[in-house]
C-alpha cells in the first residue's frame, strides 16, 4: 500500500507546510488538501509544491459548483505543471449545507454534474476547443456569439482525477470514469456490499479492471500504550463520529450516516442523526459504540494496528489516508513515522 495524508491549512500556516515537508523526509507517498468551508486548496498546493520535491500533491477535494469545470481543468494543469506532474485531481459533490449554504450555488443533480464535469475536464485535458451540450453545463453559452475556444496552456503530464464518493450511483461513476476513489466512513468487512460491488460494476461498464483504480481509503492513526488508554480514546472520537452521522450536510441528505447504514448500523445511525439534530450531541454521542469508532479507525495497540492494516489490504485498499492523532506537530510526526514504517512492513 502507499501512503497517504490530508491537510487543511489553517492557524499556523507555516507549521502545516512545514509537518508536510517532514512528512515528504520520512517517505510519505501523498499529500491531499482538504478545501471544506476554511482555506481554498490550489493555493496551498502551490506553496507546497514549491516546497517539496518528490511528494504527490492532490486536491481533497475541489467541490463542484465552486468552480466552472474549465476552471477546475486550468487550475489543474497549472498545478501539474508548476509540480513537474505531482498533482492529483480530486472532486467531490460536498453537500448541499456548504454548496448552498456557503456559495450560494444549487446541489441540484449532484451526478450530473460530476459526470458533466469530469468529461469537460477530460475534454480540456486534450487541448481542443471546448464545446460541450449537456444538462448542467452548456460551452459555448448558446444564444450569444461567442464560439468554442481552447486554452493556450496544455499539460505537460498525466493528470489523474480521484473523486470522492460515497452514494452507490456516484460510487458506480467512480469506477467508470475516475483513476482513484477517495473514500471515506468505511468499514473493511463491510466494504465489498457497501461500496466495492458499485465500483467494480462501474469498472465492468468501462471495460478496465481493478487494478486501474487507486482505492485510497482513509483513518484517523493513534497508538494506544495499552487498553485502559485504549478506551479513553475510543471514547473521545464517538462525538466525532456522531457529528458526521449527525451534523454533517442537511436534514435530508447526509451521505456518510447513509454510508454507515449499509454497513450494518442502520439504527444506531438513524438514531444519533435524530438525536443532534435535535440538539442532544451528548445523547447522539453516547449512542456510538466502541465497535464503530474501531471498526472505521486505525486506532489501537501497535499489534491492534498492524493487524488492522492487513485488513484494510486484504479489503482492496491501494492507497491508506493517514490522519496522525497528536497534539502538537511533533506528535503527530511521530505517529505518522510509526504508521508509515507499519505499511511499509504489511504484507
Amino acid at each position: 500500500m502507499r501512503t497517504a495524508t490530508t491537510v487543511e491549512v489553517s492557524g499556523d500556516w507555516h507549521a502545516q507546510a512545514g509537518f508536510v515537508v517532514e512528512a515528504e523526509k520520512l517517505g510519505l507517498d501523498v499529500c491531499f488538501v482538504a478545501e471544506a468551508w476554511g482555506s481554498d486548496a490550489p493555493s496551498v498546493l502551490g506553496y507546497l509544491a514549491a516546497r517539496t520535491e518528490r511528494l504527490l500533491l492532490g486536491s481533497g477535494i475541489i467541490q463542484l459548483g465552486t468552480r466552472s469545470p474549465v476552471a477546475v481543468a486550468q487550475t489543474a494543469i497549472t498545478l501539474s505543471n508548476l509540480s513537474g506532474g505531482r498533482f492529483l485531481l480530486g472532486l467531490g459533490a460536498s453537500g448541499p449545507q456548504v454548496v448552498e449554504g456557503l456559495h450560494g450555488v444549487p446541489f441540484a443533480k449532484p451526478l450530473t454534474r460530476m459526470r458533466e464535469t469530469v468529461e469537460i475536464v477530460r475534454q480540456v485535458f486534450d487541448g481542443g476547443k471546448i464545446a460541450y451540450s449537456g444538462e448542467a453545463f452548456r460551452i459555448p453559452l448558446p444564444g450569444g456569439g461567442a464560439k468554442p475556444m481552447r486554452l493556450s496552456t496544455r499539460p505537460a503530464h498525466d493528470i489523474p482525477i480521484y473523486l470522492a464518493t460515497l452514494s452507490p450511483a456516484m460510487l458506480r461513476l467512480t469506477g467508470r470514469v475516475a483513476d482513484g476513489w477517495l473514500g471515506t466512513s468505511f468499514v473493511p468487512e463491510g466494504a465489498a456490499e457497501a461500496y466495492f460491488k458499485h465500483i467494480d460494476d462501474g469498472i465492468a461498464d468501462s471495460g478496465r479492471v481493478r487494478a486501474d483504480v487507486d482505492i485510497c481509503q482513509g483513518a484517523e492513526v493513534a497508538f494506544a500504550p495499552d487498553e485502559d488508554a485504549l478506551r479513553v480514546m475510543v471514547a473521545g472520537r464517538k462525538k466525532e463520529l456522531a457529528f458526521s452521522l449527525g451534523g454533517m450536510g442537511s436534514s435530508s441528505a447526509n451521505f456518510y450516516n447513509q454510508a454507515y447504514s449499509r454497513q450494518g448500523w442502520a439504527d444506531v445511525a438513524a438514531e444519533v442523526k435524530q438525536r443532534w439534530q435535535a440538539g442532544d450531541r451528548d445523547g447522539a454521542a453516547g449512542l456510538v459504540t466502541d465497535e464503530m469508532v474501531l471498526g472505521t479507525t486505525l486506532i489501537g495497540t501497535e499489534q491492534m494496528v498492524r493487524d488492522r492494516l492487513r485488513v484494510w489490504r486484504a479489503a482492496g485498499v491501494d492507497t491508506v489516508r493517514l490522519y496522525p492523532a497528536g497534539q502538537t506537530p511533533g506528535e503527530r510526526l511521530g505517529t505518522l513515522a510509526k504508521a508509515i514504517e507499519m505499511v511499509k512492513e504489511t504484507p
